[in-house]
Parts: C-alpha cells; structure tokens; sequence
C-alpha cells in the first residue's frame, strides 16, 4: 500500500465531522468555550508505512514489548509510563500568530488483536490541557512482503520484508484567545491545518527512523540507508 498524502477538510466538513460522529473525548470539553476565546476544531486524516527486513512473527515480538523501545525511540520527545501500555507523551512547542503550545498527549499502545495493533487517547494523570484537547486514533497492520532485490544492493537481500502499515485520524480542539479570532476564520483554518500536519510529520519521521535503527540492530540485520530516505519520501506530507 503506497503511503498517502494527508487529507484535510474544510472547516464545515472538520465542525460536522467534530461534532457529528467523533468522540466524546473532545465533546467533555467543550465547557472550555465559556472561559475564554472561541473553540476551534481541526482534523487530519493520515496513512502510510513502515518497512522491517523481517518476518511478521519478528516484528510482531517487537511491537509487543514497546516498554523497551518506545521511550528511547521517542527521544527526544519525553515520554512517561503510565500504568501497563500508556504513555505521556510531550511533543515540542509549536506555534503560529503569537500564539504557542507544547502539546502533551496520553497514548495507550493497545495489544494486538488479530494481528491489529491500535493506538487510542488516554488522559495523563494530573495533568489538565491548557486550552487545547487532542483525540488521537491509531490503527498499524502487519504485512509480509516479498523482498524487492532492486533496493538492496550493498547488503544481504532479507528473506522476507514486514510492512507496518498505519493509518491516523486526529482531531484536535483548540480554544484560541480571543486576539486570534479577529484573524480571519479560514486563515486561521489553514494555519491550523498546516501545523497539524506539521506535528504529525515531525513525530512520525523522528520515531519511523528510531524505531527502524533500533529494532535492525536488536536483530543484528543491515538495514540500507537508501531504504531509511524512500520512506521519508513517502512520509504524510
């Protein structure tokens, strides 16, 4: 499955789909609107891949034990264990207009399920979002492939290639001060849109590369860099 660009909506079609059949995670927060400036509401959908020069019972083991790899991938994102498979996961800071925000997020890295692993939103313990909440939902899927030899001059062909491939939808609310709303509504839109897409490129090429680095070297298996750049190029965009 070739990676697909991220698709954005306009800001009718992100309100309905908000309000519409999206989560109750973000509808509890809605009371945030009457301590201060107007809620804003932005959606991404994202999809792409992730190649491993092993079997999907190998790659399978890995993702299984994430405690032992996630928070050093995750660097130099800070991430914190909470309970068995939860992380709290700070970002960096981002921001456009005057107006910044460093967001942290709680992911609980579900087991598999029939070979499905899925990644959904928790809260972070003591922690209150100042002004913005995030619904973050996460689907990968393994799928063995055949090697392709034309890619791996310089090494030991594998004997086979695992393909992680994931797909994520993330809606995000953010209550603006109000200074931001004199802006016009579609340049604000537009600015969010881009640094949403912004966020999630960063985060998914800084943790496709650990994440590739470490699990080849826990195998002892060479894994090109002619193969490590494809990827970026294929990156949500």
């Amino acid at each position: 499955m070739q990676a697909n660009s991220a698709e954005y909506y306009s800001s009718e079609t992100a309100h309905s789909l908000v309000l519409g059949a999206t989560s109750e995670h973000i509808e509890s927060n809605l009371d945030k609107e009457a301590q201060g400036g107007e809620v804003s509401y932005f959606h991404g959908a994202f999809s792409s891949c992730m190649e491993m020069y092993a079997d999907a019972a190998a790659v399978a083991r890995y993702l299984d034990a994430h405690r032992e790899w996630f928070p050093r991938c995750a660097h130099p994102m800070k991430a914190e264990l909470i309970g068995e498979t939860g992380y709290a996961l700070t970002i960096g800071r981002f921001g456009s207009f005057s107006y910044e925000v460093e967001p942290k997020v709680g992911l609980n890295l579900l087991p598999q399920n029939q070979g499905v692993y899925r990644i959904q939103t928790i809260a972070v313990p003591g922690y209150e979002p100042p002004g913005y909440d995030v619904d973050f939902r996460a689907e990968l899927q393994l799928v063995e492939t055949e090697p392709d030899f034309s890619q791996a001059a310089g090494i030991q062909p594998p004997d086979c290639i695992t393909r992680i491939e994931w797909e994520l939808d993330l809606n995000v609310m953010i209550q603006f001060p109000r200074f931001i709303h004199a802006l016009p509504q579609p340049l604000i839109q537009t600015t969010g849109d881009r640094l949403l897409n912004q966020i999630v490129r960063q985060v998914s090429r800084c943790l496709t590369h650990k994440v590739q680095e470490d699990f080849h070297s826990s195998l002892g298996v060479a894994f090109p860099k002619k193969r490590r750049n494809l990827w970026n190029r294929h990156q949500v965009s």
